[in-house]
């Protein structure tokens, strides 16, 4: 199969959703009316709420969700076959994903821009607050654990890649700095910030960094050597001020974003590359994981992420200028997330065949297609800058270093709000409390603790033993990623209950959330216990324990849900539930 043609069918596919799909959730979902003034106007105060130019505003949204996930969770679910990771993705951003973000951003906007968690207090019930602070605090606990690991393999396989990365650390403050004291746009510094990084992948291509050596004097592997120095790294970072590191470096990942598409599918186009791995395989060896459920919750960011809905409740919704720019700014991030799936499956599935690789040697077994995942994107992404008349060896270093670009920001990014997840869940605990919950209270009001535990707890379970790991790993990947999945999608099955309840008390139809609503939460169960069975059978005493408790949240969420829509459909609209939840009054007027 022609890569070009899944390449034009799927955009094509993408492009009908927005044009149609979209708009009926705009005019009859979600009932979108520019008559309705936005918190970023009404509540405007120059720092947090700012109306902002859709297209800006589409640039910050985009590259704040999208990340190493979508790439990491689609490249390891190409083991089953490209067409049903092929056929997940495109569904699952058209009618979950889309939906999800879209409507994260207008239930938050019609509520004074409040965020997801807030909002799931005033609209489901104040009990489900407590559930939602627990299910963040396991997605950003798995989120960090990941991500350090897939850096970690990384920095190891692609050596070249390290000095980019690390000098892109005083870049990004130098960059920042000139921003803040010269009050001047951040495009034209950060393109120059982009040219001095890929410059500097010539350097590192030239002294390569290792730390064998290091981790040989350790006693340990060098992947748990930059494990833990990645976890210092973060702890730092989302101790300071944003704008000090987060914010600048951002903006130079931001046009790294468009750069690595641009090389998927500008490489593709000139090189016409051929799909090399089977549609659906039929080869899969004994003990490999079920179709059924472990695709959905393995390409998890691909399809659709409750990651989502804090970037979308928490920063984008207090931007929005108008009440229909969501559509184009939650729908069309959305998509591009999808967009970035589809080119992990491309650049796993075709691209790697540019530079001589075969299929079936890289994805032999779950365990090696889950280890080896990312190193295949990159070998794919080479293969098509390849086409570009890059190098393969500054091809890969390229590729290296967007995904650790993408992964250290998601770190960033997870940490600092770990640090927020376990301060708001010590506000729970009475403030006269005594024993270990007054002393957890207590240690969340300083800052540098409540830091080090942030760091500290996903820490130790990227360096935690577990039965059938490597030894320099500390756990199987293939299946912390499959955990992770599931908490992702309860995160995403969350929101969507809570934009359902909304839409049901509107007076309007709620089916398009409580469709990918009910399947994710299917989904997400069946794989919790299964993974539970399996772990107990392994008998892996750390992974079992943190499979059931997420099992537990799962159908905690169900009974939320269920209830909550229950009681929003035997109530209908009353006007006293809506002022109790601080939906503006202005919406009565378009009920349909």
């Amino acid at each position: 199969m022609p890569a070009i043609i899944v390449l034009v069918v799927v955009l094509g596919l993408f492009a009908l959703g927005y044009r149609y799909y979209a708009s009926y959730l705009a005019e009859k979902v979600y009932a979108l009316d520019d008559a309705l003034p936005t918190p970023a106007v009404t509540m405007e105060d120059g720092i947090d709420f700012v109306p902002t130019n859709k297209h800006v505003l589409f640039g910050h949204h985009f590259t704040s969700v999208a990340g190493a996930a979508p790439i990491v969770g689609p490249a390891i679910a190409v083991f089953w076959g490209w067409v049903p990771a092929l056929l997940w993705v495109v569904f699952g951003t058209i009618f979950a994903a889309g939906v999800h973000d879209f409507g994260s951003i207008v239930v938050s906007v019609r509520n004074r821009a409040q965020n997801i968690g807030t909002l799931t207090s005033a609209v489901i019930n104040r009990r489900s607050r407590t559930l939602f602070l627990i299910i963040i605090f396991f997605l950003l606990t798995l989120v960090n654990a990941v991500f350090a690991v897939v850096i970690g393999n990384l920095f190891v396989a692609n050596p070249g890649a390290v000095i980019p990365i690390v000098l892109e650390i005083p870049l990004a403050i130098g960059l920042g700095q000139y921003i803040y004291r010269t009050k001047t746009s951040a495009l034209v510094p950060s393109l120059v910030g982009v040219a001095v990084l890929y410059a500097l992948i010539l350097v590192g291509n030239a002294y390569p960094i290792e730390l064998d050596g290091v981790a040989e004097m350790l006693g340990v592997g060098a992947r748990t050597v930059w494990i833990v120095a990645l976890f210092i790294y973060a702890f730092i970072a989302s101790r300071i001020p944003v704008w000090v590191l987060l914010q600048p470096r951002d903006y130079i990942n931001s046009h790294q974003l468009f750069i690595a598409l641009g090389v998927i599918f500008l490489g593709l186009l000139i090189g016409l590359d051929r799909i090399v791995a089977p549609a659906i395989n039929t080869g899969l060896p004994e003990g490999t994981p079920s179709f059924f459920p472990f695709l959905f919750v393995t390409v998890a960011c691909g399809a659709i992420s409750g990651f989502h809905s804090l970037v979308a409740s928490g920063t984008t919704s207090k931007q929005l200028a108008k009440d229909t720019d969501a559509k184009y700014v939650g729908y069309v991030g959305a998509l591009g997330e999808g967009s970035l799936a589809l080119g992990a499956i491309l650049a796993t599935t075709a691209g790697i065949a540019a530079v001589g690789l075969d299929w079936g040697e890289l994805y032999p077994d779950f365990g090696t297609a889950g280890g080896g995942a990312v190193g295949n994107f990159v070998a794919g992404i080479a293969g098509f800058a390849g086409h570009l008349g890059v190098p393969e060896d500054l091809g890969r270093i390229f590729a290296a270093v967007v995904v650790i670009s993408f992964a250290a920001t998601t770190m960033d990014t997870g940490v600092r709000l770990q640090r927020y997840i376990i301060q708001e869940m010590g506000q729970l605990v009475p403030e006269r409390r005594g024993g270990v919950l007054g002393g957890f209270r207590k240690a969340t009001m300083n800052l540098t603790t409540v830091t080090a535990i942030a760091a500290g707890v996903p820490l130790a379970l990227a360096l935690a033993p577990s039965s059938g790991d490597t030894a320099d790993a500390g756990f199987a990947f293939g299946r912390l990623w499959t955990l992770f999945g599931t908490t992702n999608q309860l995160t995403a099955g969350l929101a969507l209950a809570v934009i359902a309840v909304w839409v049901t008390r509107s007076g309007r139809n709620a089916l398009p959330q409580l469709i990918p609503l009910t399947f994710l939460l299917a989904m997400t169960v069946w794989a919790l216990v299964l993974n539970l069975i399996d772990f107990v059978e392994r008998g892996d005493w750390l992974l079992a324990p943190l499979d059931a408790i997420i099992l537990v949240l799962a159908v905690w969420l169900v009974a939320e849900a269920f209830m909550g829509i229950r009681k929003a459909r035997a109530g209908g609209f009353d006007p006293a539930d809506d002022e109790a939840a601080g939906v503006h009054r202005t919406d009565q007027r378009t009920r349909r």
